[in-house]
């Protein structure tokens, strides 16, 4: 991977990273100001199911910076966009697709079928 296109998947994971903080804050603020105690016990249990969607929606954002992170972490080694199961170049359209990928498609696919065997 030559360094604009280095550079380009770099923007976009610090431009997708700096999103999700600010959904996190949105979150945080929306909250503290929504949060109220409503004497109507059927008003707190649809406000604490929506918290706790929220909350989980999150905790998998929270998950996702981390991947961000790692990923960013690879472009500045230089090691971003080759596989890690077989070392093999990451096609840059799948990259554009899923910027925090690891694996090539072909390795990727081989994963999913074993754990589609594993649960069966």
């Amino acid at each position: 991977m030559d360094k604009r296109q280095l550079k380009h998947f770099a923007v976009l994971l610090k431009t997708w990273k700096r999103d999700l903080m600010q959904e996190v804050d949105r979150t945080v603020h929306h909250m503290k100001d929504e949060a109220a105690n409503f004497p109507d016990p059927n008003d707190r249990a649809t406000q604490e199911s929506e918290f706790s969607l929220e909350l989980r929606t999150r905790d998998r954002e929270r998950k996702l910076i981390k991947k961000i992170d790692e990923a960013l972490l690879t472009v500045d080694s230089h090691e971003y966009g080759y596989c890690d199961s077989c070392g093999v170049e990451i096609g840059v359209r799948r990259l554009e697709a899923r910027p925090t990928a690891t694996q090539c498609i072909d390795c990727k696919t081989l994963d999913e079928i074993r754990e589609k065997q594993m649960r069966v």
